[in-house]
């Protein structure tokens, strides 16, 4: 266990955690030659299109230590196991697990673009788990790089000295041997006894169509081998372990596991609820005594409907689901149905980017075609007798003349900025609804603004718009500040008098006439031509707020009658008017899947 070292890579996204992986895997030669290839951890298409990673990826490499720093017994080999994470906001549940499996970290800073918003929230994290951190200025081959600069926002952040911090290029692989040097000497080796009860924590799991569900864990006391027969605490189940071993490129079989390494068991598990990431595993014949702490549950942040097209679709929608839940543990879903869209589920997202993954994962993964509704998040109504209902969807809401007040989730926002960009930035975050809480300087020129904002503003087109006015250097972090009372309405969409319940949204009073407004127009636009008029009408209650007309479709029934008697003209003309009316009684709007994602982008 001495020789074991368990660490993750955290930085802001683009700065580099891919690449200085690839440079590691090549560096101890987990990866030969023939198989190296750019973001190598990232096996997902998404991924490497998107130069993202969506998930963590763990993986155990064998280095020969070459340094002085420390007595080396034996031939001076060190098991590094690396977990890679996500570096966007809304993948941060990936991130705290990873954390949760480690000794330390690797804080991976761009010398071009320096401390970033997501970079001192991932590090705040695992300072919040203890672990030791090890500080890297990355990209210092650049032109534009000044590591100087970078250095002492480091040390203004981290409190460390000016020697700890080291710099490297992951491009070039220059500087990667002194950080394995650093990771062997600095993170601690894991603590645990091998001989102990077996205790390991799960932090991942994933479905392989031939081999049933693989769960990642850790060990943190005990001894797994082959064949033992193990029970999951949290869910009680017992199974044996088919296989066991380490995860190299792939996965890698062993006859034991013992305390302080990272590896996946395969014990046929074909249901998806029966393995929770999170969750202990024991022995059977010799239990623990007690459950490891798992982490925190994740909490969605954004909810939308995702509903099959085509409605027999619907239980292979649920299989697609489950198991796409277990690659990521911070989907959450439940059944619901609509009036306009038929049976489908309610889904809970951490974010916009990770719908959107999860959308495009669904139908390239599993071939699934599907409708998203309007995202919108999670609010607190209070009724007046005393009552509290969580609402997800506008649908859900109690009757007006029912609830007392509506208290919606407040989040605290860090932006970072260059100052040129200040005035645009405040004028977007005041126009949110947001309140200042405090600026200040970080180093030269540039600053952290603090803002309490309204989740649901920020839940449609807040980050592209601030990519935007900043010329994409701005970056941005959040974490949930509590409810606060707010002064809500239900905002509804007639079609002809029918009411679409994917499109209602629950938006302040305040905005509520522009929003209703331009929704119309917008669907003005985007519904086809029928025969009848269709009228778009945006209503709170009872009260309409906006209206708009889509035109019929008419046939010249006059075309015929080339002259003679106006009352022949009048005939033919009441008849077809008789027609449209019979029409419009019986006719329904179909609303397309632009219309719904058009709202999105109302801007």
């Amino acid at each position: 266990m001495k020789n074991i070292r368990n660490f993750c890579i955290i930085a802001h996204i683009d700065h580099g955690k891919s690449t200085l992986a690839d440079r590691m895997l090549e560096l101890t030669g987990t990866v030969d030659v023939r198989s190296m290839e750019a973001q190598v951890l990232d096996d997902m298409d998404l991924e490497k299109e998107r130069g993202i990673t969506i998930k963590s990826h763990a993986i155990q490499m064998n280095y020969k230590y070459r340094g002085d720093g420390l007595p080396v017994t034996g031939d001076g080999m060190f098991t590094l196991n690396l977990i890679d994470t996500p570096g966007h906001v809304d993948f941060s549940y990936e991130v705290s697990r990873s954390i949760a499996a480690c000794e330390g970290a690797v804080l991976v800073v761009d010398a071009t673009q320096g401390v970033q918003a997501q970079t001192i929230s991932n590090l705040y994290m695992a300072i919040e788990h203890d672990l030791e951190i090890i500080p890297v200025i990355n990209k210092c081959d650049m032109d534009n790089a000044m590591p100087e600069r970078v250095e002492d926002e480091i040390i203004d952040l981290l409190g460390c000295k000016r020697e700890e911090i080291l710099r490297c290029s992951a491009k070039t692989g220059e500087g990667v041997t002194e950080i394995l040097d650093a990771i062997v000497e600095r993170i601690p080796a894991p603590v645990g006894d091998p001989d102990a009860p077996l205790q390991c924590l799960v932090f991942d799991s994933v479905f392989n169509s031939f081999r049933g569900i693989i769960a990642y864990f850790k060990v943190v006391n005990g001894t797994m081998h082959t064949g033992d027969r193990v029970r999951f605490v949290n869910t009680g189940k017992e199974y044996d372990a088919d296989e066991i071993g380490i995860l190299k490129l792939d996965m890698s079989p062993r006859k034991e596991i013992s305390a302080g390494n990272v590896g996946y068991i395969i014990s046929g598990i074909k249901t998806s609820t029966e393995v929770k990431v999170g969750d202990t595993i024991t022995h059977v014949a010799r239990p623990c005594e007690a459950a490891i702490d798992g982490f925190e549950e994740a909490k969605p942040m954004v909810f939308a409907g995702v509903y099959p097209i085509e409605t027999e679709d619907y239980e292979d929608l649920r299989a697609s689901l489950e198991k796409l839940q277990l690659n990521d543990a911070s989907l959450t879903f439940q059944p619901e149905s609509s009036m306009a869209l038929g049976f489908g589920f309610r889904c809970g997202f951490l974010g916009l980017l990770h719908m959107e993954i999860v959308q495009e994962r669904l139908d390239r993964e599993f071939d699934m075609d599907v409708i998203t509704t309007v995202p919108n998040v999670s609010y607190n109504v209070y009724t007046k007798d005393g009552n509290m209902v969580e609402v997800h969807n506008p649908a859900g809401m109690p009757d007006l003349t029912e609830i007392d007040r509506i208290e919606e989730p407040y989040i605290r926002a860090s932006v970072i900025t260059v100052a040129d960009y200040i005035g645009p930035i405040m004028t977007l975050c005041l126009g949110k609804r947001g309140e200042l809480v405090k600026q200040e300087y970080i180093s030269g020129n540039r600053m952290e603004l603090l803002f309490d904002m309204p989740l649901g503003e920020i839940v449609i087109d807040f980050y592209d718009k601030l990519k935007s006015i900043s010329k994409g250097y701005a970056s941005f972090d959040w974490h949930m500040n509590g409810f606060r009372p707010s002064n809500l309405v239900k905002l509804d969409i007639l079609l002809n008098g029918e009411q679409v319940d994917a499109l209602s949204t629950l938006t302040h009073r305040d905005n509520a006439t522009d929003f209703g407004r331009r929704m119309c127009e917008k669907l003005k636009e985007l519904l086809p031509r029928q025969q009848f008029d269709i009228a778009i009408q945006a209503a709170i209650g009872a009260k309409i707020i906006a209206r708009e007309t889509v035109k019929q479709v008419r046939k010249d029934v006059l075309a015929k009658c080339y002259g003679g008697d106006v009352s022949r003209k009048r005939k033919l003309l009441e008849k077809q008017k008789r027609g449209k009316k019979r029409m419009k009684q019986i006719g329904n709007v179909e609303v397309p899947q632009k219309a719904f994602l058009a709202v999105l982008k109302l801007d």
